[in-house]
């Protein structure tokens, strides 16, 4: 297949199959914030730098990179788009746990992701507008689909930011209920979602297998440099290393799930942009455990034998 035609290849998803995706991340969310607390936000009032360098490095540092990286790779259009999406989104709901895997800083890792998920209610939509209507490429992609940041605002607000007050409330209010469900919750939400992208892509295999090639190079480049610019942030402004760990995880593990879901909902399954962000959440998982090993046991015992 002639890769630029990637460009205009919709991937096949009916409008009630969006509708279950939508409901999975809302699951998926809820499952998260039942683990949250309202003193995770309270934290970064007492402790504010290592959760702020995160976010600055999260909603600024990343989209800012990332459409630099795009206009030196020069992908196909509908691939920077996906990109810059990417870039778009807050941390991801496995970045607690490999932040835990990493022996980062948890507290940090938790409080991230909580005011993350807030914050990308109104950062997400004007991160996606905003360098994707600079890039020449990508901004007649923006004008056709007439992206609107009021109906991305919304449908974040209604996937991210219900879910999450809804299930802070419930650990608050009902901690006993909260205690009991958490963990069947969150693997029963993780696994219902994994069924649905899997019943996704294989109503789409044939463009997912004629097309994946063409983005891998691009994700390996585009998650080493979140990784990067998470870890080198903390770093430069003197974070403790298990805080520069947990900042490099929150910023290189992003919210893959809400980028499908925003290419299916404002972008009509666009092929570039949704295979790209589909491998993403493959190649995440790899790249985060990588990442884990690195710093639990290459890292530390690098350190280990140099103070022995």
């Amino acid at each position: 297949m002639d890769p630029v035609t990637l460009d205009k290849v919709l991937l096949n998803f009916n409008p009630a199959g969006i509708a279950v995706i939508n409901g999975a991340i809302g699951l998926m969310m809820l499952g998260v914030a039942l683990e949250l607390r309202f003193e995770d936000f309270r934290r970064i009032a007492t402790s504010p730098k290592a959760p702020a360098i995160g976010l600055v490095a999260q909603f600024l540092l990343l989209p800012a990179f990332t459409f630099l990286l795009v206009m030196i790779l020069k992908p196909l259009p509908s691939i920077a788009l996906g990109m810059m999406l990417v870039a778009a989104c807050p941390g991801g709901n496995l970045s607690n746990i490999i932040t835990y895997l990493s022996r980062g800083n948890s507290a940090v890792s938790i409080s991230m992701t909580a005011v993350s998920t807030v914050v990308a209610i109104v950062m997400t939509p004007l991160n996606i507008s905003f360098w994707g209507g600079m890039n020449p490429a990508t901004a007649p992609i923006l004008q056709q689909v007439r992206l609107n940041p009021i109906d991305v605002f919304i449908t974040v607000f209604i996937i991210l930011g219900i879910p999450l007050m809804l299930g802070m409330s419930i650990g608050k209010y009902f901690p006993a209920l909260a205690g009991k469900v958490r963990k069947p919750f969150k693997i029963f939400s993780l696994v219902f979602f994994i069924v649905i992208v899997c019943g996704a892509l294989a109503a789409n295999w044939q463009n997912f297998l004629a097309y994946v090639g063409l983005v891998v190079f691009a994700v390996l480049l585009h998650n080493a440099l979140a990784l990067n610019i998470g870890y080198w942030s903390g770093r430069i402004v003197g974070l403790p290393e298990a805080d520069c760990r947990a900042v490099c995880v929150e910023v290189g593990i992003q919210n893959s799930a809400l980028g499908l879901i925003l290419v299916f909902n404002f972008f009509n399954g666009l092929g570039g942009m949704a295979i790209l962000v589909a491998w993403w959440g493959i190649w995440h998982i790899i790249s985060g455990l990588a990442t884990a090993f690195f710093f639990a046991r290459v890292k530390d015992r690098q350190r280990e034998v140099a103070v022995g």
